[in-house]
């Protein structure tokens, strides 16, 4: 899948794969949705293998992803600059926030889950829709961007999350 560089191809890979995901999900049995998962996570190397236990924990890590991008964008385009990351975190210690993440929603139902990442998809898609083209991909248009464009960061959060989200729960589905 190429990365996205223009606003049309950000709305449109953003859709297809969130279309993708929720195909994987209604593939799911009932029980499927609610049990652990049952693959084996001590070869793998990234911490998000031994952090994610069910499929409500990754809909509530992209959920929270998006949270990030929604208030990152609207607290600095009403002229207070903030940082991507949660406050309190940087690029090296978000693990840590993914963590927080997973520890504040353990009481949070699958249904919960599922529609709080359905409607920040649509915010998010909204959101990257009522910007132009420029705004999204051409460099230096927001200072608080820093060196990249503020379209990675849409594809970020949406598309190339849910690659990853696709990923896991494929091999959740193969497991059962």
């Amino acid at each position: 899948m190429a990365r996205p560089a223009t606003k049309k191809d950000l709305l449109l890979t953003g859709n297809e794969m969130y279309e993708k995901l929720i195909t994987l999900l209604d593939s799911f049995t009932d029980e499927a949705l609610y049990e652990s998962f049952a693959f084996d996570v001590e070869k793998e190397k990234q911490a998000h293998w031994k952090r994610d236990k069910n499929i409500r924990d990754v809909l509530i890590h992209l959920y929270e992803w998006h949270q990030l991008l929604l208030r990152w964008v609207d607290t600095n385009l009403h002229g207070v600059q903030t940082q991507f990351l949660k406050e309190g975190y940087n690029w090296k210690t978000y693990g840590n926030m993914n963590i927080y993440f997973w520890e504040i929603h353990q009481e949070t139902t699958y249904e919960e889950a599922l529609q709080l990442f359905q409607e920040s998809h649509q915010q998010v898609m909204q959101l990257a829709d009522s910007l132009s083209n420029d705004e999204l991909f051409t460099k230096n248009t927001y200072s608080w961007v820093g060196g990249s464009v503020l379209g990675s960061y849409f594809v970020s959060v949406t598309s190339s999350h849910y690659d990853w989200a696709l990923k896991k729960l494929r091999k959740y589905k193969k497991s059962l």
